[in-house]
């Protein structure tokens, strides 16, 4: 399977809650959403030769807490790091969950 702009699938909320609700069970306690806003979402996009995003699960150990880093990716399918931008520490649900949200 290769990458492309297209890539992920169009779930259905029943499908999304069952996702999660596997998670909780398998990891009770840890962080189970994590919020990152629009304009830096677009700055990795927008970046030249970016296709998408990868996110890596990552773990933040002075906190305690899973701490996703996201990173853009190009059309050779490869991460785009060195003078690139990528993210991390997010706005974690818990503490600041959605109150209609799928948890």
């Amino acid at each position: 399977m290769s990458l492309n702009p297209n890539t992920g699938s169009i779930i259905t909320k029943e499908e999304a809650q069952t996702l999660i609700a596997a998670f909780g069970k398998k990891f009770p306690g840890e962080v189970v959403a994590s919020f990152i806003g629009e304009n830096n979402v677009k700055q990795i996009l927008e970046q030249d030769n970016c296709i998408g995003l990868r996110i890596y699960n990552g773990y933040n150990d002075a906190e305690k807490k899973i701490s996703l880093v996201m990173v853009g990716v190009d059309a050779k399918e490869q991460d785009m790091l060195d003078g690139n931008i990528i993210y991390d520490k997010m706005v974690t649900c818990p503490p600041i969950c959605a109150h209609n949200g799928l948890v």
